[in-house]
């Protein structure tokens, strides 16, 4: 028989249970019926206990140097990841809850770690104060940490999500108040259980539970001094609503429909079709910047459609712990839903629709949250599959004759999350990129398997508001505070 496992809560420097003792079910999305353990169903009453306590661990955590926060961040990145024993049983159990691949899993983990060290390493620049020295006065300009912040985490890459904004929060000055999502809790909870309990009790207090009985009582509590939320735009416009009874701030990383240009000129030779894969592929396609919609330059399109249908084609579809799988399932029947629905537009109204991979165990698959990976070739750019966010392992290809057509397209969007551009001529590539409407894009590559956590992420238009991960993603969790004298007398060097 399959092992389970419950999660609880932790508040306060110690796991607990919820107020009324409540739990829910988590089941593997590849065998929908196999239960994987139980999360605690937090309550009003619990998200008020998380909130003091992280109000009350404020004063003393922030008053820490950055280089005595650092040092403690670093700990924590040691930790997570050192019994490598322990970090495979969360990684499986991530994959059976989750369903994505064994691999991801481990990536995450260890990526989750990486970002601790990575928040800890700007302790230098983070102390030092900007000095204006222009009479009649001199002005010291300081940051200072907001206080409690709540982070929701998405059911996706919920670890390495974790990874953008959690550290920051933390070396930025501020206690937190962590909401995983629902989907997909069990795994995360483990890891946050053990990074709170290396840090002084109500540093780090974690709910899980249904976001409509605790998100709203957390976002709105008048002790959330910040709201750091990665999600879906309506859910993101709720919040944002919430949040502005109390004139909280938020950090909002939101959908996206990020575009991909093939240029006439792009070097398809080596791993090519191999980065094109992972950038639309990855994680059964359920990455807020994977690549989204494909427009290919006429000249390429055969050549492209052949190479990375072929890369798609040999992929395996199955359970994700099986050594041999690429891609496993997506994570709930209401995702899965959205994009067979847009295959089956699609080829309604007469597309070329490809459905790739192989699936070695068709009872499993059938069984399953399981989509192949599908290619619509030729796309009419007003499908359904072009014009909004699959979110799922589907990928529209659009020809193009000229850059001008391909950058109107790809503006033409409401969301602007992320990019790619795919050129051997770099500065033409780059010249190009800083045109299009995302905050984040790549050259000749695409994803998470191509990102500089060192760099600010975030998009424009309904893509987000503000920007995670590097220095800009700690700074972002503190606000700047000015202090001004006499010329010469508050600055005397």
């Amino acid at each position: 028989m399959t092992e389970t496992v419950e999660t609880k809560l932790f508040i306060d420097g110690a796991a607990c249970g919820t107020s009324d003792g409540g739990t829910y079910e988590i089941f593997n999305p590849a065998r929908p019926a196999e239960l994987v353990g139980r999360a605690a169903a937090g309550t009003p009453d619990d998200v008020e206990r998380a909130v003091k306590a992280a109000h009350a661990a404020f004063p003393a955590w922030a008053a820490l140097s950055y280089g005595e926060r650092g040092a403690l961040l670093r700990k924590v990145a040691a930790a997570i990841t050192e019994d490598m024993q322990e970090v495979e049983t969360r990684a499986r159990l991530f994959t059976r809850e989750h369903g994505k691949v064994l691999r991801e899993t481990r990536l995450e983990i260890s990526r989750l770690g990486e970002r601790f060290v990575q928040s800890a390493d700007y302790g230098e620049r983070l102390e030092r104060d900007d000095l204006i020295r222009a009479a009649p006065n001199d002005t010291i300009i300081t940051r200072q940490p907001r206080g409690v912040a709540a982070l929701v985490v998405p059911w996706n890459w919920p670890l390495a999500i974790l990874g953008a904004k959690l550290p920051q929060a933390l070396m930025a000055g501020n206690t937190v108040v962590v909401k995983p999502s629902a989907n997909s809790a069990l795994a995360p909870t483990m890891t946050l259980h053990k990074i709170a309990a290396l840090l002084p009790p109500g540093v780090v207090n974690i709910l899980t539970g249904s976001a409509s009985r605790i998100g709203d009582a957390i976002i709105g509590h008048p002790l959330v001094r910040y709201v750091n939320f990665t999600g879906s735009v309506d859910v993101g416009r709720h919040v944002m609503k919430v949040a502005a009874e109390n004139i909280t701030p938020v950090t909002l990383e939101l959908g996206g429909n990020d575009a991909g240009l093939v240029l006439h000129d792009a070097d398809l030779t080596g791993d090519a079709f191999q980065r094109l894969y992972r950038g639309a592929f990855m994680s059964t396609g359920q990455i807020c910047f994977a690549l989204k919609r494909l427009y290919v330059h006429r000249s390429r399109f055969d050549e492209i459609a052949e190479g990375l249908g072929a890369a798609i084609d040999a992929q395996v579809v199955g359970d994700g712990l099986l050594p041999e799988t690429t891609m496993g399932p997506m994570n709930n029947a209401k995702q899965l839903k959205v994009v067979t629905d847009m295959i089956a537009q699609a080829r309604a109204r007469g597309q070329k629709v490809l459905e790739l991979g192989q699936v070695p165990d068709p009872a499993l698959y059938a069984g399953g949250y399981f989509q192949r990976p599908t290619l619509v070739l030729d796309a009419d750019p007003g499908l359904s599959v072009v014009r909004e966010e699959q979110f799922g392992p589907v990928l529209p290809i659009v020809p193009f004759d000229d850059e001008e057509t391909a950058l109107a397209m790809a503006n033409d969007d409401p969301f602007g999350l992320a990019s790619s551009v795919w050129s051997e001529d770099i500065d033409r590539a780059v010249a190009l990129a800083r045109r299009i409407e995302a905050g984040y894009s790549f050259i000749n590559a695409h994803g998470p398997s191509a990102q500089d956590g060192n760099g600010p992420f975030g998009g424009f238009k309904k893509s987000g508001i503000g920007r995670n991960f590097g220095y800009e993603g700690v700074i972002q969790f503190q606000g700047h505070h000015s202090i001004s004298g006499a010329a010469g007398v508050l600055l005397t060097d």
